[in-house]
């Protein structure tokens, strides 16, 4: 079966938070899964939003050709935990607090809507 996926790495966010983003588009037709992100009120989904539109536009390349938007649902999405940047705050009396800056790598794949999963939709 024809997919396309993007996958968008070390992403300054913590996967914490982007996994609430993914988790509302996971299984959505694509458009409604871009009209979901475009309202929802958290940073990570302008740059989950972005991966979304890589992965459409991924699919529509010439040796691809799965469709467009319109035929398209987000078939697998995930966040992984990326490498995390440690750094040292300084406190009082010479003491040292560690400071844990998380990276996300984010992927989204998205395959044409099955014919039998279209009329289960409908009817």
């Amino acid at each position: 079966m024809a997919e396309a996926k993007a996958i968008l790495r070390y992403v300054r966010m913590s996967p914490r938070k982007t996994r609430p983003v993914v988790d509302l588009i996971r299984g959505c037709a694509v458009t409604d899964a871009l009209a979901l992100l475009k309202f929802t009120p958290r940073a990570a989904a302008q740059v989950v939003q972005k991966v979304l539109l890589s992965a459409v536009a991924n699919g529509q390349q010439a040796g691809k050709e799965i469709g467009d938007a319109d035929t398209l649902r987000v078939s697998r999405a995930c966040v992984d935990n990326g490498p995390t940047l440690k750094r040292f705050q300084p406190r009082a009396q010479g003491r040292a607090f560690s400071i844990h800056k998380r990276t996300s790598h984010i992927t989204i794949v998205v395959a044409p809507i099955d014919a039998k999963a279209k009329k289960k939709a409908k009817g």
